[in-house]
């Protein structure tokens, strides 16, 4: 009686099934995961810089450097120095002034182009008010993110 080694092609063809099924599952949750993870960088920035704004505005009394207003007080001015940012481009700014200076700020995180995130904004401003802003026909459009006025989008297509 001959005992023969090895697979036959039947078994193999499963084998390649059952690793491509599991590729078109997973592949796109893993890049998903990655976008979001990215997505955080913009969080922590943004939140940083208000803290920045506030305690400006504590020893100021305006968010402005000067009291003629239209530069937000902060490190960088309105392109805010951000220690280690790689996804996102920051800018900030002040505006409603009064005889003291500027009374209130938008800070918005903007995604590069370079790093897959173009078309998507986070903001906030004076208030505390967090917003997501998507722009149809992007990159961020097309992955299935959506804007949310009330919040920084952590899932898509617009949950908080």
């Amino acid at each position: 009686m001959r005992h023969s080694k090895g697979f036959t092609l039947i078994e193999l063809m499963i084998v390649v099934v059952v690793i491509a099924v599991l590729a078109a599952i997973g592949l796109p949750s893993y890049s998903d995961y990655i976008t979001r993870s990215k997505l955080a960088e913009a969080y922590a920035h943004l939140s940083d810089l208000r803290v920045k704004m506030e305690q400006s505005y504590l020893d100021n009394r305006r968010y402005s450097t000067n009291a003629a207003g239209g530069t937000c007080g902060i490190p960088g001015g309105n392109t805010p120095t951000v220690q280690d940012s790689k996804y996102f481009d920051y800018t900030c700014a002040s505006a409603t002034p009064n005889a003291a200076g500027d009374q209130e700020y938008v800070l918005t995180a903007t995604g590069k182009v370079a790093e897959g995130l173009s078309g998507i904004a986070f903001s906030i401003n004076t208030s505390n008010t967090k917003a997501t802003t998507v722009t149809a026909a992007t990159p961020m459009a097309d992955k299935g993110y959506a804007g949310n006025a009330g919040c920084w989008v952590r899932k898509k297509p617009s949950q908080c």
